[in-house]
């Protein structure tokens, strides 16, 4: 089976086999999909859906037994992650019968909201001990949810992790934990030749800076993934690699639709525009870089095949009179208004307005409220810092990459720990 014909099948199918609808309170459940217990007839390798693309995540070795769930006439799949991975039907036995019960030490686990990352391919083992049995291998650049921690009879620190409905565990010291993924944040962007009012503005980035910024996460192998996916990742229900980033940019000024779209495209990248909604033009304006511009309607269209539309508010955007952001103060149901608003307005660019920034990073107990009555899901602030399974959604943190960082320093600020910079080939 293609890819393509593969990925096609992953969203038609129900694939959360865990998290179908229930069926009605009393009613027979009896044409659920029922689990299938296997064995592996021959060391295979595995597939699932990481981030934007489906991918091989590792192998299992021969004479192995997992949980697998019918999808297609082709694949079983079965639990990896926080999703599910891939196997082909003909790689694998259905057994009627198995000595081992696969599942029962599962049952009274939770996750422990932390992930392992694998730097390299990585042996899983049966038990936590370097002489048990071999299960398989975990390709690198995954992450991957931890279900608990032990010691080993040597004292070493193993995490234990689950593969298809079955505890599998993998050494720490071959993985490293999971310290979060970067939300880059932007604003304006303008030619150094032209800038003259705003060089000493920390919210401007440099075309040519921002140009290596994004070069740099291509040629590193950074994945740029959506608020969606993001979401996902902190409810612990999708698979994402890595090398993932998301990419903000604040406010809908027209010099994003100037110069970073076209520089977001050429490297195949994506990115999130929050839009102060009122802001919005109905006609684009010629081009003046010594002033803040807003794009139009036409603009906004234009870059959706890059940008994911979402909110920045409608007229909250402003500070009162004591130089605070005028949002904290104003009351919950003041701030509900305009955030309905803002999303109602947004709706033509995109039916799915979910997320929103806080004007100049501020928020307080209303605007969270607000936000949560007005329909979102996750909100962004300028606090610094990297998102993280168990964050709050409305006080999700950031990072800032200015004009005056190196890429060195870029590199350190995204990557998970230092020892996984890689130096950037100069650009040709």
């Amino acid at each position: 089976m293609r890819l393509k014909s593969l990925l096609i099948t992953l969203i038609t199918l129900p694939l959360f086999i865990f998290s179908t609808c229930a069926a009605a309170e009393g009613e027979s459940q009896s044409d659920d999909i029922k689990p299938v217990q296997v064995r592996i007839i021959r060391d295979s390798q595995i597939m699932a859906q990481v981030g934007n693309d489906i991918i091989n995540v590792g192998s299992v070795d021969k004479d192995q037994e997992i949980m697998v769930y019918p999808l297609s006439p082709n694949y079983y799949e079965f639990t990896f992650g926080n999703a599910h991975g891939l196997i082909p039907k003909d790689a694998v036995l259905p057994l009627t019968k198995s000595k081992k019960a696969l599942g029962l030490a599962l049952a009274d686990l939770q996750k422990l909201n932390q992930n392992l990352i694998t730097v390299r391919p990585t042996t899983i083992y049966d038990r936590p001990k370097d002489t048990s049995k071999v299960f398989g291998v975990l390709n690198e650049n995954l992450r991957y949810p931890i279900l608990g921690r032990l010691r080993g009879e040597d004292g070493s620190l193993w995490y234990e992790i689950n593969i298809g409905d079955d505890a599998k565990y993998i050494q720490a010291d071959e993985c490293e934990l999971d310290n979060g993924v970067p939300v880059l944040t932007y604003h304006h962007i303008l030619q150094d030749s032209e800038n003259k009012y705003f060089r000493h503005t920390s919210t401007t980035t440099s075309v040519s800076a921002f140009d290596n910024q994004m070069a740099y996460l291509k040629q590193a192998n950074y994945q740029t993934i959506s608020l969606y996916q993001l979401e996902g990742y902190l409810n612990n229900t999708l698979n994402i690699p890595a090398k993932a980033v998301v990419l903000t940019f604040d406010d809908g000024l027209k010099s994003v639709h100037r110069y970073a779209y076209p520089i977001l495209k050429k490297y195949e990248l994506q990115a999130t525009a929050f839009i102060i909604s009122s802001r919005i033009k109905h006609n684009p304006q010629n081009w003046d870089p010594n002033s803040l511009q807003f794009m139009s309607i036409s603009e906004l269209k234009q870059i959706q095949d890059v940008f994911d539309i979402q909110s920045h508010t409608h007229f909250l955007h402003r500070y009162s009179d004591d130089k605070r952001p005028v949002l904290l103060s104003r009351d919950e149901h003041n701030i509900e208004l305009d955030f309905e608003r803002s999303r109602r307005a947004l709706t033509q660019f995109n039916p799915r307005v979910q997320y929103i920034s806080y004007p100049f990073g501020g928020y307080n107990d209303n605007a969270i409220q607000a936000a949560k009555l007005a329909g979102y899901r996750l909100a962004v602030t300028t606090v610094r810092g990297k998102v993280k399974p168990g964050d709050n959604p409305f006080t999700l943190k950031r990072l800032y990459i200015l004009s005056s960082d190196s890429i060195q320093a870029m590199a350190e600020r995204i990557a998970n720990t230092r020892s996984d910079i890689k130096p950037m080939v100069p650009k040709q």
